[in-house]
Formats: C-alpha cells, structure tokens, sequence
C-alpha cells in the first residue's frame, strides 16, 4: 500500500520516521510539538490491505485528517465505525447457530479484534504525548470501550463454537455406541443361523412334512408369520 500524496507538510523529524512505501502499523509520533497519528479503518473481511486514516496534531491543537480539518471529528467518526462493526457482528453472533456459522463470525472478528486493539494503542500513546489534550483521553477511552466488546465477543464466540463442536462429538460417539450394539446383535443372530443355513444348503435338505397338499393360505400364514418375526427381530436389533 503505497503512501497517499496529502495536503500538507509534515516536519522533517517525523518524515525521518516515516518508510517511502507505507505509513506502516497504527501508531503515534511525537516529534517538535507535532503529533502524527497513524489509524486504519476498520479492515474488510477477506483482505489484507489496510486503509490508512491520518491525523496531525499541530502544536496550537488544530487536528488534521489526511491534510484536512475537522480531524476531531474524523477521529470520532473513526471509532464510530469501529463500533458499528462490532454492533452487526453481535447480531451475527446473535443468530449464529451451526459451526459454519460460528467460524464465518469469527474470520470475521478476529481482523476487526486485532485493529481495534492495535488503535487503542496509538491512542493510549498519542495521550501519553499530549496530557494536556483532553480530546485523545475521550477517544482513547472509547476507543477501549469498542476494543473490549470485540474481546468478549471473540471469547464468546469460540466457547459458542466449542460447545457446537463438543455437543456433535457426544451425539456421534453417542449413535456410534447404538451402532456398536446393533452390530454385535446382528453377529449373534448370523451365528446361530449361519450353521443351519450352511447344513441346509450343503444337504439340499428337502422333508416331507405332509403339508405339500394343504389350501395355499397356508402358506399366506406362514409367510405373515415370517414377516411378524422378521419385524420383532429388527425392533430388538435397532433397539
């Protein structure tokens, strides 16, 4: 990310400090009675790039934004942003209910965590160098404000997640359990039957059982009767 041309004219001692490609990581510089502030906007979900927000403080206390005035306002419309991120991703949160969902809000969140984080940071030194500037004491502590609720809600969302995963491996281990015990039964029953099965095949074991010449319901009974055993068997299997 390349550095942006801006109106204005930075001192020496800061332009020392500063790299020819970026503006770098947010932070605050301090140098003859100017203090330079280095911001993002909150970042987009799935990029890596960063919009850098600038702030000069001159040394009367007129704030500046990317070479214009109205700084103080830009600054508070900065955390403003912040905030209203974290606000859509409570709701997102608040709505979550499968894993994917849960892992979606946090790629999400965690960006938004790191940023918000690192700006306090800035603000909190941007104060140390200027104590006498009441404006950076307010943005810090709302800016604290905003950096804590992603806190919590990252903490939130992956103990959200852990239960999600937790709650489907005790359901799987739970249906693997059922399955262990269907299969054991279905083993019992192949060996009582396998023997028989095998004998009858192997003989061609074909009795006469005085039955050959009887009605054909008959046989409509002892296959009804096959059929009610066949079900009591499944019901015990899958029991």
């Amino acid at each position: 990310m390349k550095r942006k041309q801006l109106n204005w004219t930075l001192p020496p001692e800061i332009e020392a400090r500063l790299g020819e490609g970026t503006y770098g990581r947010q932070r605050a510089i301090f140098e003859a009675g100017h203090l330079f502030l280095v911001l993002h906007a909150p970042p987009a979900p799935g990029t890596i790039e960063r919009e850098t927000v600038l702030f000069l403080r001159k040394p009367d206390g007129q704030i500046l934004c990317n070479g214009f005035e109205a700084g103080e306002h830009k600054l508070r419309k900065l955390i403003a942003d912040y905030r209203a991120q974290w606000e859509e991703c409570d709701k997102q949160y608040d709505n979550a209910e499968s894993a994917q969902e849960l892992f979606h809000l946090l790629e999400k969140v965690a960006p938004l965590n790191r940023a918000s984080t690192n700006l306090v940071n800035a603000l909190q030194a941007a104060r140390d160098h200027v104590k006498q500037d009441k404006i950076f004491i307010s943005m810090r502590d709302e800016g604290y404000e905003v950096s804590r609720a992603f806190d919590l809600l990252v903490a939130d969302a992956k103990l959200k997640l852990d239960y999600r995963m937790a709650k489907n491996t005790e359901a799987h281990a739970a249906h693997a359990d059922k399955m262990a015990i269907a299969q054991h039964r279905l083993n019992v029953l192949a060996a009582i039957t396998f023997p028989l099965m095998a004998l009858a095949a192997a003989l061609g074991m074909n009795l006469r059982h005085g039955m050959e010449d009887e009605s054909p319901a008959l046989f409509v009974v002892v296959l009804s009767m096959g059929i009610a055993i066949g079900l009591l068997v499944k019901r015990w299997v899958a029991r």
